[in-house]
C-alpha cells in the first residue's frame, strides 16, 4: 500500500471527508450534533493541534479528534479507512496525539467506547489503556 502522512486537520476543506470517515468507521462512532460544521469550528478554536488526519495520496484515510480541558485530555472519534486497518495507522494517530497532550502538559487522558463495541476494547486494551467502572452521564442543553 502506499505510505501515508499525519497532520493537522483543516477546516473547512477536510470536514466532509473526515465526516464521511467516521459515518463508514462501523457502529463505534455515533454521531450527533457536536459533529456539525459549525460545532467542530467551535472546538477548533480551543486546541485546533489535536485534530488530526492521515492522509495517503490526497486522501483521508484515518482522523482522531482529541481535547484538553487544562487538566485531562480526551480522545475522540479515532477512525481509520477499513481498507489501511491493521497497518499501524490507528496506533500512529493515537500516539502523535498523545505527543501533543503531553505537550500541554496532559498526564492523563480519556476515551468512551460503548459496551458493545468489543474491537475498539480489544484494540485500546492491547495498547495500555484501562477500563474504568463508573457511570457516565449527559445532557443535551439545546
Amino acid at each position: 500500500m502506499t505510505s501515508w502522512q499525519i497532520r493537522t486537520f483543516r477546516f473547512p476543506e477536510d470536514y466532509e471527508a473526515v465526516y464521511a470517515l467516521w459515518g463508514n468507521a462501523g457502529p463505534g462512532i455515533h454521531l450527533r450534533r457536536s459533529d456539525d460544521p459549525d460545532q467542530i469550528a467551535l472546538k477548533l478554536q480551543r486546541d485546533p493541534d489535536l485534530f488530526l488526519v492521515a492522509e495517503a495520496d490526497g486522501k483521508i484515510i484515518g482522523a482522531v479528534l482529541g481535547g484538553f480541558d487544562g487538566r485531562r485530555g480526551l480522545m475522540y472519534h479515532l477512525a481509520v479507512d477499513a481498507t489501511w486497518r491493521g497497518q499501524g495507522l490507528g496506533d500512529a494517530l493515537m500516539c502523535a496525539l498523545e505527543e501533543r497532550l503531553r505537550a500541554k502538559g496532559c498526564i492523563r487522558y480519556y476515551l468512551l467506547v460503548t459496551k458493545d463495541n468489543e474491537t475498539a476494547i480489544q484494540f485500546y486494551e492491547k495498547r495500555g489503556w484501562q477500563r474504568l467502572e463508573l457511570y457516565v452521564y449527559g445532557k443535551d442543553l439545546s
